[in-house]
C-alpha cells in the first residue's frame, strides 16, 4: 500500500520508518527543509508538498501538532483517500476533519527527544494506538484497514470515541504533564530538594522535561477536558490537605490512600480468555450497531488474527478476529447480536503488555 505521513518529527518519522520496515510504499512531507534533507539522507522518498506527497496514495498519515493542522487540512482539498492522524486531541481534529474520508488516531507513545532524528521503526511495539469509532459516523472498512496497518506494527488498537479519548488523555497524559512540571520548580527555589531528589521525584518528573511548547499545545488544544480534570484533582488535593488538619492526620489519610494503592498495583489489568467472533457486518445491522458500539465495545478488548484480510473488505463482508476479554463490565445483559456487532465494530488490543506512562510527542 502507498501512505503518504506529513510531519516527520518523532511520531510521523517513527511511523513512516516503521510503515516501510512492514513493506508498504510510502512517501514523506515535513515544512522543514532540515527534517527533509534527515529523512532523505536516511533512505525515504520525501515530497515538496502536502499535495506531492499524497497524490497517488490509499493513505495519509497528518503527524503534524494541532495549531499547524488547519493548513494541512487545506492543503489536503480534492483528496479522496483517507485520512488519519496522531494528535493528543481528538475532539478539535474530528471537527476540522467533517465532511471528509477520516479515522481520527493517538498512539500512546513517545519519549522526551523530539524530531526526526529521535525516530525509530519500533517506537509503536506494545502501545496503545487509539482509532476513533463514532456512532453512525465511521467507516467500518476505514476502521478496519488502520487497524490492520498498527496491530501489524505491534500496536494495540483501542477503540474509543473523541470525546472518550479527550476525557482519558486528560487524566493520564495532559494533567500529569502540568502537575510534573509544578513539582520540578521547586529545584529553583530549593536546590537542596534537587540534591536529595531520588526515585519518587525522577518518576513524578520525567514529562517536565518535554519541550514546553508541545506541552502547551496538548492541554491547549484539550483545555475543557484539562480544566475539568485539574479541578477535579485539585478538589482531592484540598480534601488530603484538610486531612492534614485532623487531630490524627495518619488515620485521616489511610483511607484516602488506599484506594489509589490498590488500584495502582492492579495496573494494567490482565488479559482474559480469547474468542474468535465475526469482523463484519451487513447494512441491515449497521445502524444497531451503531448505536450500542460505545456502550458494547468497552466490554472487551481484541487481538485481530485474521484483521488484515478483513481490513480490505467491505462492511459487508465477514472475517473474525480473536476478542480477549478484559476487565470491563459483564456480557451477559446484552444479546448474542450486539455483541458480536461490538467485535465488528472494533479490534483491538493484545493486553499482554501495558500501555506505557510514556507522553505522546509530537513534532512537526
Amino acid at each position: 500500500m502507498r501512505i503518504a505521513v506529513i510531519g516527520l518529527g518523532l511520531i510521523g518519522g517513527s511511523l513512516l520508518r516503521a510503515l516501510a520496515r512492514a513493506g508498504h510504499d510510502v512517501v514523506g512531507f515535513d515544512a522543514d527543509p532540515a527534517t527533509r534533507e534527515l529523512a532523505r539522507e536516511a533512505g525515504f522518498p520525501v515530497a515538496g508538498s502536502v499535495p506531492e506527497t499524497v497524490a497517488g496514495t490509499g493513505v495519509a498519515v497528518v503527524a503534524v501538532p494541532l495549531q499547524i493542522f488547519p493548513e494541512v487540512v487545506a492543503d489536503l482539498d480534492g483528496y479522496d483517500g483517507l485520512v488519519t492522524d496522531v494528535t493528543s486531541v481528538k475532539g478539535p481534529v474530528r471537527d476540522l476533519m467533517a465532511g471528509r474520508r477520516f479515522v481520527g488516531g493517538h498512539p500512546m507513545a513517545g519519549k522526551e527527544t523530539s524530531g526526526f532524528a529521535a525516530s525509530e521503526a519500533g517506537l509503536f511495539e506494545g502501545c496503545a494506538w487509539v482509532l476513533c469509532l463514532e456512532p453512525l459516523e465511521t467507516d467500518l472498512a476505514d476502521w478496519l484497514l488502520l487497524a490492520g496497518l498498527f496491530t501489524a506494527m505491534g500496536a494495540r488498537v483501542v477503540p474509543v470515541t473523541a470525546a472518550e479519548h479527550d476525557t482519558a488523555v486528560a487524566q493520564i497524559s495532559h494533567v500529569p504533564h502540568l502537575f510534573a512540571a509544578v513539582l520540578a520548580q521547586q529545584l529553583g527555589a530549593n536546590p537542596l530538594a534537587g540534591a536529595l531528589g531520588a526515585g519518587s521525584f525522577r518518576d513524578g518528573t520525567r514529562v517536565a522535561a518535554t519541550r514546553a511548547g508541545l506541552t502547551a499545545a496538548m492541554c491547549g488544544g484539550n483545555r475543557d477536558a484539562v480544566r475539568a480534570e485539574l479541578a477535579r484533582l485539585i478538589g482531592e488535593l484540598t480534601t488530603m490537605a484538610a486531612a492534614l488538619d485532623r487531630p490524627d492526620p495518619v488515620e485521616a489519610l489511610i483511607p484516602l490512600l488506599e484506594p489509589a494503592a490498590a488500584l495502582r498495583r492492579a495496573w494494567p489489568p490482565r488479559p482474559g480468555a480469547d474468542e474468535t467472533m465475526p469482523a463484519g457486518i451487513d447494512g441491515a445491522t449497521r445502524a444497531k450497531v451503531s448505536r450500542s458500539t460505545s456502550s458494547v465495545l468497552r466490554s472487551r478488548a481484541l487481538t485481530p488474527t485474521t484483521l488484515a484480510p478483513a481490513a480490505k473488505a467491505r462492511s459487508s463482508s465477514a472475517s473474525s478476529c480473536t476478542s480477549t476479554r478484559g476487565v470491563m463490565p459483564s456480557d451477559s445483559d446484552r444479546s448474542t447480536s450486539e455483541i458480536s456487532a461490538s467485535c465488528s465494530s472494533a479490534a483491538t488490543m493484545s493486553s499482554e503488555r501495558s500501555a506505557p506512562w510514556a507522553r505522546p510527542s509530537h513534532s512537526w
